[in-house]
């Protein structure tokens, strides 16, 4: 039990835990910006973009396939909505960001290895270096 109770500590599975609910928080936003948004945005140039009346009858079978076509629909729109205002900004942000990362080694001379930018000579092949 005592096991199983650092399992629960551990800060993944909270960080976990906490991603998840943010994430179906996150996803109440999307589904509101594509069906109060979105879908009427495009049914204002299109016509409604309804097409849950579609379907194929085999027999007594009715394939409702146009429900699927819905799912389909709003699920490409969720998704460019997701990459567009959250992928491709944060990865923006951290292209940036490293960018600004100054570095704090440097390789060597001599032998190529790394060592501290500041260092007068390489600990790998004890080679004197100009300090940067």
């Amino acid at each position: 039990m005592n096991g199983f109770k650092k399992f629960l500590m551990q800060g993944n599975v909270l960080d976990l835990a906490v991603a998840v609910v943010i994430g179906a928080a996150f996803n109440s936003i999307v589904q509101s910006f594509v069906a109060d948004l979105l879908t009427p945005l495009i049914s204002a140039f299109g016509g409604l973009p309804d097409f849950s009346s579609l379907r194929v009858t085999v027999g007594a079978s009715h394939f409702m396939y146009g429900k699927f076509v819905n799912a389909v629909i709003s699920f490409l729109m969720i998704a460019a909505v997701i990459y567009f205002l959250v992928v491709k900004p944060y990865t923006h942000f951290k292209e940036r960001a490293a960018a600004r990362v100054e570095a704090v080694t440097r390789d060597c001379p001599e032998c190529l290895s790394e060592i501290p930018k500041a260092a007068s000579r390489c600990a790998f092949c004890s080679a004197e270096v100009v300090p940067a």
